[in-house]
């Protein structure tokens, strides 16, 4: 009894002296650069295995910089990868105990062809009163200035600090604390600090929020020969996905919108003739995961216009700058991302911004962009801080966009926000009425999604698609450059609105279809002559792609014997008139400055070819598709397997000069290692 008496007495001094060492876990911390310029990569990429499997990633801040905690000691594989770099993987490494453990990576630039990018870096405030997220940064000449130097009296001068060191809407154990970048967990231990100290939020829930609307089933042709939806530009769901595994873990299900991920990519479809607003191409293809089932490729590709003969542009930027865009991939991002828009602009053209936070205001009214400086001092000003009263900055944009309207220009309000919405008009259902008032205006929206845990992707749809606009989401500056470098007419430059599509589909060929994707697309076969029913838009030099899995006539299917006899048709075989087209693809649309649609029609050939010998485009395409139905574990995968979509995706991967069908097979590979519950084939 005396001996463990005494035991008990010698840990408890160890433990109130704040000695006790923890060798439970520890930290992994350094910096990634490019290797020629030595200049901080951010936003790069760095992933932590052992024994060749993922254990998880983090992505680089806008210095560069990276830091794993709480990590387990021992002998590591670590990557570091940056779009348009060379990866670099350090195996064998050692991460130790008790021990400051630094890994640098330079990066060396790859052989593709990327445009030269000047990012200024950005300086958040070291505290912002006004946030409200549970995190912020206490200088080393403050705590020098305390009268008791511990852990608990300098929490409690940071926002959101209680005096019992509970962190505001935080459990214990849910913060964590910060000194000199190795975190703390004895809050009473005596601080003598070389730089400043950073209380970092810890564990906090994951509230992003997805809308998941029913898969597309299968629909018999003799039931229902008419399919019709809405185009969607879009390509949000893709960059989040690749988000989500870049850091180590499979994506929501609900964040998996096939159609997305396909129209992510360029296809290289032949461009309209002269005087024509779109190429239409299809083709129809074997399915890599129903041998029984073809693939129908569909597509549309707009005309390109070259920037000089563009119409003058009166853009509002509409940025949150509430508490929750306080962080090194939202506000800071922004901003890097709209100087990066500013330099494609012309003379001309004309920004304004507004803000909003507890309420909305305007920093900068309508300016020419010959003012580029006084554009950019309005941006350098912005600091993240309150409440998120988005439904009072997106009535304040359009008033600033009306009131600068330019006739026959392109007038639009730019959204960069994480959708948290939670001060006004906040619901789903009050963002659509505000913003299908709004649109009547013929001022078109572009909606930016940035940031990751509370990502509100579900009230950017909505936004986007009853706003006239589209939807991209921006992990990265590669992000950034995409969509206002290479996509930036197809983004901000409407060439047609009210797109709408619709295929008969003729029953000599077809027994039953199923549309992938596009969920919240589909309209009834009545919407498509119905000129007052609004539609998606497309951008110049945008495509659209889209893709139906077919049962053909005479084929006994798995999902063919889901559909119900007729009762009160007869079924008996009728002879066709046509029996030499597969359907007919029509596209309606408007002009921008039109209310009075028009109508193009084309037929589609019912030539079948080999998956193995069609062209790049169908291939790639459908090994994007392949992927999604894995990913969001479809009733219609059937025998889809990582191994058929890296089949097709390396078969067709072409030149790549951009990189980006070079990252989708690393990211198919990454998702292969994660997903567990899937058998590989």
């Amino acid at each position: 009894m005396k001996t463990k008496l005494f035991f008990f007495s010698v840990l408890s001094i160890f433990l109130l002296s704040g000695f006790l060492i923890n060798t439970t876990s520890t930290t992994l911390e350094g910096i990634v650069v490019d290797k020629d310029g030595n200049q901080p990569l951010e936003f790069a990429y760095v992933k932590l295995f052992k024994k060749g499997s993922l254990i998880t990633g983090i992505q680089t801040d806008i210095d560069g910089k990276y830091l794993f905690s709480n990590i387990q000691p021992g002998v590591y594989d670590i990557e570091a990868s940056y779009l348009g770099y060379e990866s670099k993987k350090i195996s064998g490494f050692i991460i130790e105990d008790n021990k400051k453990n630094i890994l640098n990576f330079a990066l060396s630039p790859a052989n593709v062809q990327l445009e030269d990018l000047a990012v200024k870096a950005y300086k958040a405030p070291l505290i912002n009163i006004d946030n409200t997220t549970t995190s912020g940064i206490v200088t080393s000449e403050a705590i020098s200035n305390l009268p008791t130097k511990s852990v608990g009296a300098m929490t409690t001068t940071t926002a959101g600090v209680s005096t019992n060191k509970n962190f505001r809407r935080s459990k214990t154990k849910s913060s964590a604390i910060l000194i000199d970048g190795i975190r703390v967990g004895n809050e009473r231990s005596y601080i003598e600090p070389k730089y400043d100290i950073e209380i970092e939020p810890y564990a906090k829930p994951n509230t992003e929020s997805y809308e998941l609307p029913k898969e597309n089933s299968f629909i018999s042709v003799k039931k229902e020969a008419l399919s019709t939806f809405s185009i969607d530009v879009d390509r949000a769901a893709y960059s989040n996905i690749r988000r989500y595994l870049n850091m180590g873990s499979m994506p929501p299900k609900k964040a998996v919108r096939i159609e997305e991920m396909v129209n992510y990519f360029d296809y290289n479809y032949d461009v309209p003739d002269d005087g024509k607003t779109f190429h239409v191409y299809s083709n129809v293809v074997t399915c890599p995961w129903n041998e029984k089932h073809r693939i129908l490729h569909l597509a549309l590709n707009t005309k390109k216009v070259k920037k000089e003969d563009l119409a003058p542009s009166n853009f509002v930027f509409l940025i949150d700058v509430s508490g929750s865009m306080n962080s090194h991939n939202k506000l800071p991002l922004v901003i890097s991302s709209f100087k990066l828009l500013l330099n494609q602009l012309r003379d001309d053209d004309k920004v304004a911004i507004v803000v909003y936070a507890g309420s909305a205001g305007c920093p900068l009214e309508s300016t020419k962009v010959s003012e580029k400086e006084k554009i950019l001092a309005a941006l350098d000003k912005l600091r993240a801080g309150g409440s998120t009263a988005g439904g009072q900055g997106i009535k304040l944009a359009y008033k600033i966009a009306k009131d600068n309207f330019i006739k026959n220009g392109n007038n639009r309000v730019i959204l960069a926000t994480d959708g948290d919405f939670n001060v006004g008009i906040s619901s789903n259902s009050g963002l659509e009425e505000l913003i299908s008032e709004k649109r009547k205006e013929n001022i078109f929206l572009s909606v930016l999604g940035f940031g990751m845990g509370n990502y509100k992707s579900d009230k950017m749809e909505i936004l986007a698609d009853k706003g006239n606009g589209n939807h991209a989401y921006i992990d990265n500056m590669n992000e950034a450059r995409k969509v206002f470098l290479k996509e930036l007419t197809g983004t901000l430059y409407t060439l047609a609105k009210d797109v709408k599509v619709q295929i008969e589909f003729n029953p000599a060929f077809v027994q039953a279809y199923r549309l992938i994707g596009y969920e919240n697309r589909m309209l009834q076969k009545e919407d498509f002559n119905n000129d007052k029913i609004d539609a998606g838009e497309i951008g110049i030099g945008h495509s659209v792609t889209a893709l139906y899995e077919i049962i053909p006539v005479g084929v006994e299917s798995d999902f063919s014997g889901k559909i119900d006899d007729l009762v009160f048709q007869e079924e008996e075989k009728k002879e066709f008139t046509n029996n030499k087209d597969l359907g007919l693809f029509k596209i309606r649309y408007k002009n921008p400055e039109s209310d009075v649609s028009k109508k193009i029609q084309f037929m589609i050939s019912p030539k079948v070819t080999p998956l193995e010998k069609a062209e790049n485009s169908s291939q790639f395409a459908i090994a994007v598709a392949e992927f999604g139905l894995l990913l969001k574990n479809s009733d219609y995968k059937k025998d889809a397997s990582y191994k058929s979509v890296l089949r097709y995706a390396v078969l067709s991967k072409g030149q790549d000069n951009d990189g980006y069908r070079s990252e989708f097979i690393n990211l198919v590979k990454t998702a292969k290692a994660l997903d567990n519950s899937l058998v590989q084939k």
